[in-house]
């Protein structure tokens, strides 16, 4: 279970609902009213998912419930693990050669692994072994990608959803000046699709595309110690230098991830500088 993401999203929930309900006579959960409003609700909510709907297919709202699962109750891919599985069958094929390696497969609970070395076992052609592995893996990339990509575009769309409600209800607010009693409810569908939004985005849709992609990034690590690892039995290498590389392409991924990083945070700043100079 992933601890911190799920106290992660109950502290922004809290802290929203806190600052709507604190003032200076102390806390008035009577203002929560102020914030429900269901026009700006079906503005922003039901507009970003019909257009979501516009956009995917059914499953891919299908999958919500099991992206939900894979970002708090995750599956735990660990890179050392599979290191040590996989210098313990290159031990085993250089020992007793590789058709020894089948006996033990059926204590394999990786399915992506278990082919893989079925692979070796049937004795497949080497340069056919990385082009189903290599097109496995782009094939996973690709699905991860598209997943992303759901959420990321429910980010984009939840705020504009947001200013279009603000747009209707400053329109509906300037027709109806002459009536005060109208300007107070319009005001509030106007003010409050673009919190819905902003919420929307950045609450549900930019946290679950992150942890997707840290997943992704996770998962990718440990398919690619496979792919490696079953190329390096298959070639007859020894046990000991393929658990080396392994872990050489292990700290390798990790400087990759930290460089990307690097460039993100440097371009956010470069945006943050342009527009303080602005």
């Amino acid at each position: 279970m992933d601890i911190i993401g799920i106290l992660g999203f109950f502290i922004a929930l809290l802290l929203m609902i806190f600052g709507i309900v604190f003032n200076d006579n102390g806390i008035v959960f009577a203002n929560m009213i102020n914030f429900i409003n269901y026009p700006s609700l079906a503005i922003t909510v039901g507009g970003t998912f019909a257009v979501l709907m516009i956009s995917y297919s059914m499953e891919s709202f299908m999958k919500i419930p099991t992206h939900l699962k894979i970002v708090f109750l995750p599956e735990k891919y660990d890179p050392i693990s599979y290191i040590s599985t996989i210098t313990g069958f290159a031990k085993e094929a250089r020992i007793k050669g590789l058709l020894s390696i089948e006996s033990k497969l059926a204590e394999v609970k990786d399915q992506f692994l278990k082919k893989s070395l079925m692979l070796v076992v049937d004795s497949i052609d080497a340069e056919k072994v990385n082009q189903i592995l290599e097109t496995e893996l782009d094939y996973l990339e690709g699905r991860h990608i598209a997943d992303m990509e759901f959420y990321t575009k429910g980010a984009a769309y939840a705020p504009a959803f947001g200013m279009i409600g603000t747009l209707i209800g400053l329109v509906n607010m300037l027709q109806q000046m002459t009536d005060p009693n109208s300007i107070g409810p319009a005001m509030a569908v106007a003010l409050l699709t673009t919190l819905y939004g902003s919420m929307l985005a950045n609450i549900f849709f930019l946290p679950i595309a992150n942890k997707l992609k840290i997943r992704h990034e996770e998962e990718m690590v440990c398919k690619l110690i496979v792919a490696e690892g079953v190329k390096a039995i298959q070639s007859g290498e020894n046990p000991r230098f393929i658990e080396e590389k392994l872990l050489l392409l292990v700290e390798s991924k990790k400087r990759e991830t930290k460089g990307k990083e690097a460039k993100a945070d440097k371009k956010v700043k470069n945006l943050q500088t342009k527009k303080a100079d602005a």
